[in-house]
């Protein structure tokens, strides 16, 4: 009994708390650390992660006032939001680490605030309704409300309102083929985003690697970009526009290294933006009809089933095809890789 009393003493300074660390944790979603995530949606229009952190914030001033029954209801239409995203994982089979903690810290938040409903007392015929708790609003009127239909609403809202996708896909024409270094037996695809940090750092940390890989005469080497940024496109125009002038290894690379600093140096949104930037670094393009290769790029994501980046996929074989996913991951793969080829150059 002490813990629960305990509990209840210092019930809404936990809640504020844990509050805040489910407001860092969307924070913390917008930073990758070793890979970024592909899960993403919106309400009206408005980014998952920002309505996260203003429900917390409305939360915690709730809870600073005291106002538990506020904080009950808004829980538990929370509750009802987290059933339809966690359905909405399941069904794509992909699962965002950040949403998964957050609602952790919800359940939570809602276990510390949770009291056995007085209806329990008086008819046990409806227990049922009323498991979840019941909250009173004098001001309104309104008294033993059953949580359960705060939780239904809240489920019902985040389904009319919900946009969610996973795996980002270009506009569809008629498809060629994607540029490529290397014509080798064995591939490596390299899935990256320009806006993802870990996509810079393994492409920086690897490219000494991948140019070894390249002149072994055995590797091709494709980069496809991942629109998961809205500006990604636009960035994957000119990355082929310049592939397109120029297919050199080296300008390739240099050429990357230069979108990756216009995306997360400059952070450059407009294609006007980007194209001043690119003549001020000296980028030299050769236009083309960009949008009969994005229907291949939709394929090999879909087909690769890219859901995070950095990812590449190492083709040894039509049959031996592995995934890294994560700055740690490939490099662990390309130097298998490596010494795979240099086991067999020796025999």
């Amino acid at each position: 009994m002490k813990i629960i009393d305990m509990i209840k003493k210092y019930r809404n300074i936990l809640t504020i708390v844990l509050a805040l660390a489910g407001v860092g944790i969307m924070a913390y979603y917008d930073y990758c650390d070793t890979a970024c995530s592909y899960l993403k949606g919106d309400v009206l229009g408005i980014d998952l992660k920002w309505v996260g952190i203003a429900y917390m914030v409305v939360v915690i001033v709730f809870a600073a006032f005291r106002q538990t029954n506020f904080v009950r209801a808004l829980l538990a239409a929370g509750l009802g939001v987290e059933v339809h995203l966690y359905a909405f994982q399941l069904q794509n089979d992909v699962y965002c680490p950040f949403c998964l903690a957050f609602s952790v810290v919800l359940i939570t938040m809602f276990i510390l605030n949770y009291e056995v409903p007085s209806v329990w007392y008086e008819n046990r015929r409806r227990m049922w309704l009323y498991f979840l708790g019941e909250v009173n609003f004098p001001m309104l009127k309104i008294k033993k409300l059953p949580l359960l239909l705060v939780s239904v609403l809240g489920y019902l809202t985040i389904l009319l309102t919900f946009s969610g996708s996973v795996t980002p896909a270009y506009g569809q024409d008629v498809p060629r083929v994607i540029p490529s270094l290397g014509t080798g037996s064995y591939e490596v695809i390299m899935y990256s985003d320009y806006f993802c940090p870990p996509c810079r750092r393994i492409d920086t940390k690897a490219e000494p690697l991948l140019k070894e890989l390249l002149a072994t005469g055995r590797v091709k080497i494709t980069s496809v970009d991942v629109p998961f940024s809205r500006a990604t496109p636009i960035y994957a125009k000119y990355y082929l526009y310049a592939v397109n002038a120029n297919s050199a290894v080296e300008n390739v690379f240099h050429v990357r290294k230069i979108l990756f600093d216009a995306a997360q140096v400059r952070r450059i949104q407009t294609e006007d933006d980007l194209v001043a930037y690119l003549k001020e670094q000296n980028v030299i393009w050769k236009a083309m009809d960009e949008k009969s290769l994005f229907p291949m790029l939709s394929a090999s994501i879909k087909q690769n089933q890219i859901t995070q980046t950095p990812t590449f996929v190492i083709k040894y074989s039509a049959k031996d095809v592995k995934k890294y996913i994560g700055t740690d991951e490939i490099w662990d793969g390309l130097t298998t890789l490596k010494s795979h080829l240099e086991t067999i150059k020796k025999q």
